[in-house]
């Protein structure tokens, strides 16, 4: 009986336990401090079927954007196209009828998150030439983190974007429209990896208004720190990445990627055998004093 107990007790532990307990979190909380696990932290361990989803889904994220903006270029952000299933958060992406828009899918977080801050996604990246992206966006649209902005498609003409991730961060004004973003080598990591071919851990500590680490695979791979890479032309007027954000998970067709050609096309679109967008878990972390 009490080895049976045992057994019992280590299989309530385990169940208990994250998917992402075996990975620690690669970033420094500091001296005195240790990471402490932010409820918006979700493991997609739950059903939440594309029309309707569930109220477990329904705690952390909204349908869609942080406004009634409906995506850029050909996209139209549309419930139908996100469903958790199977321990996994799913994007996909579908020809709008009877237009050359596309219907995929987006996901917000209904809380607010700010710095100190690490973030990490484990996902595997859509085979089309669409953006799979994991980002933090402030409400008025002027400050914004890019944790992950990848293009997995396997076109041959994709092929440079399938081995690279997109690194970066924006900070915007609104009227008259203007957006800095970093344009370093740095901000395209390349080691190799075709990206779409598995599941990846790509993350960013958001330590301060003027600091962030990237972080792919467990590895330390960019850091962007002080004014002169944050926001080296003032437009956040000297506070830096500095307002509440909101996370996203969504898929984009981007402008610049259409006017080069880069869009799918029908065919690839209905072709079943082309991976979604596939988001094991996604989790985040504030340090806390030790006590």
């Amino acid at each position: 009986m009490r080895l049976i107990a045992l057994i019992i007790s280590f299989m309530v532990v385990k169940l208990m336990a994250t998917e992402w307990d075996q990975y620690p979190v690669p970033a420094d909380p500091g001296k005195g401090y240790e990471w402490q696990l932010h409820p918006l932290s979700d493991d997609f361990n739950y059903d939440a079927p594309a029309r309707g989803k569930s109220e477990e889904f329904y705690e952390r994220w909204s349908e869609g954007f942080i406004n009634p903006w409906s995506g850029p270029g050909l996209t139209e952000w549309h419930p139908s196209q996100s469903y958790v299933a199977d321990g996994r958060l799913i994007l996909t992406a579908k020809r709008k009828r009877l237009s050359n828009k596309m219907l995929m899918g987006s996901i917000t977080s209904k809380a607010s998150l700010t710095y100190p801050l690490y973030m990490e996604i484990r996902a595997k990246l859509m085979n089309q030439v669409l953006a799979s992206d994991f980002w933090l966006l402030s409400k008025d649209s002027t400050e914004e983190i890019d944790v992950l902005e990848a293009y997995g498609g396997d076109r041959p003409e994709n092929k440079w974007f399938a081995e690279r991730l997109h690194l970066s961060h924006h900070v915007f004004i609104r009227e008259p429209f203007q957006d800095y973003q970093p344009k370093t080598d740095d901000t395209w990591h390349y080691d190799g990896t075709v990206w779409r071919e598995d599941f990846h851990r790509i993350g960013v500590y958001w330590r301060d208004p003027w600091h962030l680490e990237y972080y792919v695979d467990g590895k330390l791979v960019r850091v962007a720190s002080g004014k002169e890479v944050i926001d080296p032309l003032d437009y956040t007027k000297g506070t830096g990445l500095s307002k509440p954000m909101h996370a996203i998970i969504n898929l984009e067709d981007q402008d610049w990627r259409t006017a080069q050609g880069l869009t799918p096309t029908n065919s690839e679109l209905k072709d079943s055998g082309r991976d979604p967008f596939m988001i094991d878990w996604v989790r985040f972390y504030k340090p806390v004093a030790v006590k």
